[in-house]
């Protein structure tokens, strides 16, 4: 088969992740990993994995399906980050979808679904272990089992609900509320790309945080 994966930034950390998948399964179909809508070419299936760009019907019509992997249980959580802004809600599971691109955001029918449970202890890189490892199940899956999966329409009872685009203005902490109270926020802030910071005295600061083990004082 030929495949293509679309992959916005190549900073991204589910970058490691595609290219592990995409040298294993080099051996039996030819795999495109690429950045720009400008560089799609056509053939079975396009992956969109944390794509900023907007694919139009042309470029999908390049491809047999046009797939997009989406941290949220659709219809609920279109939109921007919805895991994110799940687990800093305090969801204790996420659900990934699979699901064909349309004009709509979100909109497509669904080829796959998985649920991940979020331990109340993850971080933003253990939850992000958990969310790629699962994408490239669901990848994987959609590559086995070409024309043999039945896409099912959004269940059309479940109202959509939309997330707006994260920014860095989003992981401000409130220097009014306690550490344990924000904590949700702060374990989802990634330190390199969107860290958690605050402003006190003119100053601005920023927080990073890891674990550490029981034994080490």
């Amino acid at each position: 088969m030929n495949i293509t994966v679309l992959c916005s930034s190549p900073d991204h950390p589910v970058n490691a992740y595609l290219e592990q998948w995409a040298d294993e399964k080099r051996r039996q179909h030819q795999i495109h990993l690429v950045r720009k809508r400008s560089e799609l070419q056509g053939g079975d299936i396009l992956f969109l994995v944390s794509c900023s760009e907007l694919i139009k019907a042309e470029h999908r019509a390049l491809y047999k399906h046009t797939l997009v992997l989406h941290a949220s249980d659709l219809p609920k959580g279109r939109g921007w980050s919805p895991h994110i802004w799940e687990i800093v809600n305090g969801a204790e599971a996420i659900t990934l979808s699979l699901l064909e691109a349309e004009d709509q955001v979100d909109s497509g029918k669904i080829w796959l679904k998985r649920s991940i449970p979020i331990e109340k202890t993850d971080l933003w890189y253990d939850v992000n272990r958990k969310l790629f490892h699962t994408e490239i199940e669901l990848m994987n899956e959609a590559v086995e089992n070409f024309g043999q999966i039945q896409p099912q329409p959004q269940d059309p009872s479940v109202t959509p609900t939309y997330y707006e685009r994260r920014t860095r203005s989003h992981s401000e902490l409130d220097l009014t509320k306690s550490i344990a109270e924000q904590f949700d926020l702060i374990r989802m802030c990634d330190p390199e790309r969107y860290p958690a910071w605050f402003e006190h005295r003119g100053q601005k600061y920023k927080i990073s945080l890891e674990k550490v083990d029981h034994e080490e004082n």
